[in-house]
């Protein structure tokens, strides 16, 4: 079923078609009925070149050689049967066919032929027919190629995302894998040895407390070790989280685990609740915080208050690392629009050890300042006017339209950003290193098959465009060739009543007005085998319209003048 724009489109050009076709077979004389068909029978021959190309172009090959007023539907026909016919050799065939036809009917319908009829017939054979299939089939075959380029090209990008996808997850899966092990097993042993000295009866109260901050933080620090895990492994959990005993190479006693598991399930919450947890830490371990709170608290999103939480303990961190015994403010503003975490501290009392060596990576703000991007918000960071440090971050209620919003353990998340231009998604490599998706020797069979199936249309469509420039320029030299012969044709050559016409003593002057000069090339060599001429006469030939007795000879018209008069006209053949 077509759609209603083609069906628009259709009834309109038919109409169009059909009109001009009525109007060109008003001008050729045709009565009120020819024009009536003509032009019914355009309109509703038009709309079925779509599904039958080749027989209506060869019906209306024959129907134009009738009537005139189907010429402009051979043009259509020839151009839509191109397009449309399947396979070269059946295309072929019916063009040739509808060329002979084009050429024969009228050659048959003549009543006398010429050389330059048959020029002109051959000319616009060419023209009404060949050239337009030629052309329409160039163009059809051009848009099937970009088309199957615009497919391999989006195969191409899907393969590269699905390559690149899971070459990043492999990594992040051994990253995970590494960071397990190795840092896990850290911190367990931390954890267990911890444990056991806060039981000893030796310590006092006071260290006693210490080592109960400093056992909370091995297991917190454990159960955050475990959430990056999951990250790194596309969303999935770590072995051992949430109560199962974790698996370590290291050997770490399986009671222990289970308790660490245990103090895993009961760690606080990694969100905007969180932080007076991180408060609380940080004053057992004998640090001044202070925590305000402003405005009317408001609803987050998973990945915003997971942001809030990560900023207050960066900044505490930061203020424990490089201004120790320093007084904090932790201040969560609720602005209409946004939440606004803000961690201060003042400056270093002069009692801390300047000299002391600080260890610190310098990725904490930059990962911030990428966690807030992602959730629309931004950070800042700077000294105070008192030569303290502040880190604040700007956090919106609601993310900005269009950005994803995972949860911290969403698998999307670890997927590969998305780009539109397949130029940035295959840089360049060094030598020798061949991209898979590229290398077609690595492709499926089935898009191996489809790229060799576009390398010929790819020089069937070139072939059939050479073709087509060609023909256009045979038809311009053909028909400048046309025109000079018909040109000398009229010098040349009279019909056989101009001869009868012509009568015995009339002047020279009356005899030469009724007939062509005869200064062309086509007279040249009529007097070779011609009879003899009268004595004292002057002569001239010219060529009959007509065909001689056989292919090898031509019919030619003599006019001989003595003393201003016609004495003698003879009619023969001469041997061309």
């Amino acid at each position: 079923m077509w759609p209603p724009g083609r069906i628009v489109g259709e009834s309109l050009l038919s109409v169009v078609l059909g009109m001009l076709a009525a109007g060109i077979e008003a001008l050729g004389g045709g009565g009120a009925v020819q024009i009536v068909a003509v032009a019914l029978a355009a309109g509703l021959l038009l709309p079925l070149r779509r599904a039958l190309p080749a027989t209506v172009l060869l019906v209306t090959t024959v129907g134009a050689a009738a009537f005139d007023g189907l010429a402009l539907l051979v043009l259509v026909a020839a151009w839509s049967a191109g397009r449309r016919i399947a396979g070269v050799g059946r295309a072929t065939a019916t063009f040739a066919l509808a060329y002979v036809l084009t050429l024969g009917l009228p050659v048959l319908q003549a009543s006398r032929l010429s050389p330059a009829l048959l020029v002109v017939g051959a000319l616009s054979s060419l023209v009404m027919t060949v050239v337009p299939g030629l052309a329409g089939r160039y163009w059809s075959q051009r848009r099937t190629l970009l088309d199957t380029l615009r497919e391999y090209n989006a195969q191409l990008l899907r393969e590269r995302a699905m390559i690149a996808g899971q070459a990043r997850m492999r990594e992040r899966q051994r990253i995970a894998q590494d960071m397990h092990d190795s840092l896990g097993h850290q911190l367990a042993l931390i954890a267990v040895h911890t444990g056991a000295l806060e039981v000893d009866r030796e310590l006092t109260g006071r260290q006693r407390e210490a080592v109960g901050v400093l056992r909370e933080a091995s297991v917190s620090a454990m159960h955050e070790l475990r959430e990056v895990v999951g990250l790194l492994r596309d969303g999935t959990q770590a072995p051992g989280h949430a109560g199962t005993p974790p698996t370590t190479a290291g050997g770490t006693p399986t009671h222990a685990l289970e308790a660490m598991g245990e103090e895993d399930a009961k760690a606080p919450s990694r969100g905007v609740a969180g932080i007076e947890g991180l408060v609380e830490a940080s004053r057992s371990a004998g640090t001044a915080v202070e925590l305000r709170r402003s405005g009317e608290v408001r609803p987050l999103a998973p990945t915003t208050d997971h942001a809030a939480y990560r900023i207050a303990q960066e900044g505490l961190t930061n203020a424990h690392k490089h201004a120790p015994g320093a007084s904090i403010t932790i201040e969560l503003r609720y602005e209409p629009d946004s939440l606004v975490v803000e961690v201060a501290n003042g400056p270093a009392p002069e009692t801390a050890d300047a000299g002391r060596s600080v260890v610190s990576g310098g990725q904490g703000l930059t990962g911030l300042g990428e966690r807030a991007r992602l959730v629309g918000g931004m950070v800042h960071v700077g000294p105070t006017a008192d030569g303290g440090f502040r880190l604040a971050g700007v956090l919106p209620y609601t993310s900005p339209e269009g950005a994803p919003t995972p949860s911290p353990g969403d698998a999307a998340t670890t997927f590969v950003d998305p780009t539109g231009d397949f130029r940035q998604q295959i840089p360049a490599g060094s030598l020798g290193e061949g991209d898979p998706v590229i290398d077609g020797n690595g492709l499926p069979k089935e898009l191996a098959r489809a790229m060799s199936t576009n390398k010929r249309s790819s020089g069937i469509a070139i072939g059939c465009g050479a073709a087509a420039l060609v023909v256009l320029l045979l038809v311009i030299a053909a028909g400048v060739a046309g025109l000079f012969l018909a040109a000398e044709s009229d010098k040349a050559m009279i019909e056989p009543k101009q001869y009868a016409a012509v009568k015995l003593g009339q002047s020279e002057a009356e005899v030469r007005k009724q007939l062509p000069d005869g200064a062309s090339i086509m007279t040249d060599g009529l007097d070779r085998g011609a009879p003899p001429a009268p004595d004292g006469a002057k002569c001239f030939s010219l060529n009959s319209t007509e065909f001689g007795s056989s292919w090898d000879k031509d019919p030619v018209f003599r006019f001989c003048f003595k003393d201003g008069k016609l004495i003698e006209k003879k009619s023969f053949e001469v041997t061309t």
